[in-house]
């Protein structure tokens, strides 16, 4: 056996450490990933760290200052962090050139960066400067806390998550179209979890025209607020919706050319962008992009049918939240989603569940494409 295959379960127990501290920063890193960092002599942690907010100190330079402030010197100490250490300056200096003049002695690496400004460069940094470098230590679980990150580095768009609420019967309001609230507050409660996880929350005129949502995060603690985005593609949206009159930013995404409507909304504080139509209303695609190219890693859709139906067709959703209540309301409410007919069982869309648990008075079902997209 190898010294590095006896270290494992040492570095398994460590790394373990450093995605509990990345964790820390769940609500306030984006648009950046999540990273946590422990640093050890003797097998002893010395200094621990965790990346914060995008433009403050990563988690490596955090636990090394941890360390220095403890009254110890971080040379030819072992650094364990859940990604790989950065080698290019961004909003912050590179992870690498610290590591290396602190002078450590070996960096363990849970799973390796897929952004293209590092994605082994780090790596092959640290080498190079004579500091021995073991990967892959719990890499599937330091990958998981970024999910929403990694599909955006590897597709340029970001991880699309839809949240639904049903009744037991797969109806999501009463045929007089009421729908408030099917499911319970530890339900309702937990949407705001999912909000404050999200670099945007997304919308179609049909729900802004029923619920005039605000969309905004009723939850403690800190975190980042998260992009309002409508589809809307007449541009039908009132300058009065309750959205407009709350801090943080909207964007409008339309087809429409009306000049006159773009300004009333801008003037009131929205951002309108227009796109092409595709399938029955707007190019999916294209705006999935454009939030990736504002750097968005994670968008929840909280749709109706039609657009949640849209979505799924065009093979766009990575993952589908679905609060499920103890209710049934009966064949004349609301389906759950726009999707046509299948023939047979193997026309069906297949899923996987991940998740299923209690949620107060309610089931919550965590699931995901069978050939997920962000696989």
């Amino acid at each position: 056996m190898s010294a590095i295959e006896r270290r494992q379960p040492l570095h398994a127990f460590f790394m373990q450490r450093a995605m509990e501290l990345a964790r820390r920063g769940w609500y306030t890193t984006r648009p950046n990933p999540r990273v946590g960092c422990v640093i050890t002599q003797g097998n002893v942690v010395r200094g621990e760290g965790w990346h914060q907010r995008a433009g403050e100190g990563h988690a490596e330079v955090q636990a090394l200052d941890d360390v220095r402030a403890r009254g110890n010197d971080p040379k030819g100490a072992t650094v364990y962090v859940t990604l790989e250490p950065c080698s290019h300056s961004g909003r912050t200096p590179p992870c690498t050139k610290a590591l290396i003049e602190a002078g450590v002695a070996r960096v363990v690496i849970g799973a390796q960066d897929p952004n293209p400004a590092v994605n082994g460069q780090g790596i092959a940094a640290l080498r190079a400067a004579g500091i021995e470098v073991v990967t892959g230590v719990m890499a599937e679980a330091c990958a998981a806390l970024n999910a929403g990150f990694n599909l955006r580095m590897a597709q340029g768009r970001p991880r699309v998550r839809i949240k639904l609420a049903m009744s037991l019967d797969g109806r999501t309001a009463a045929a007089d179209g009421s729908s408030q609230w099917i499911t319970g507050e530890v339900a309702r409660d937990d949407v705001h979890r999912l909000r404050a996880e999200s670099g945007a929350v997304l919308i179609g005129h049909g729900t802004l025209a029923a619920d005039d949502p605000s969309l905004n995060v009723r939850l403690p603690g800190d975190w980042v607020p998260p992009l309002r985005v409508v589809l809307d593609s007449d541009l039908a949206m009132r300058a009065d919706a309750r959205m407009l009159g709350l801090d943080g930013a909207t964007l409008v995404v339309t087809a429409s050319e009306d000049s006159e409507r773009r300004r009333t909304l801008e003037a009131v504080g929205a951002e309108v962008r227009v796109v092409p139509r595709g399938d029955g209303g707007l190019d999916l695609p294209r705006i999935l992009a454009i939030l990736g190219e504002r750097e968005i890693n994670d968008v929840l859709v909280e749709a109706g049918p039609t657009l949640a139906g849209a979505l799924t067709r065009a093979g766009l959703v990575d993952e589908f939240v679905i609060y499920v209540a103890p209710l049934l309301i009966g064949a004349n409410g609301r389906a759950l989603m726009a999707l046509s007919g299948a023939v047979g069982l193997d026309d069906a869309q297949a899923l996987v569940f991940d998740n299923i648990e209690p949620m107060g008075t309610d089931l919550k079902i965590t699931a995901r494409p069978a050939l997920s997209q962000s696989e």
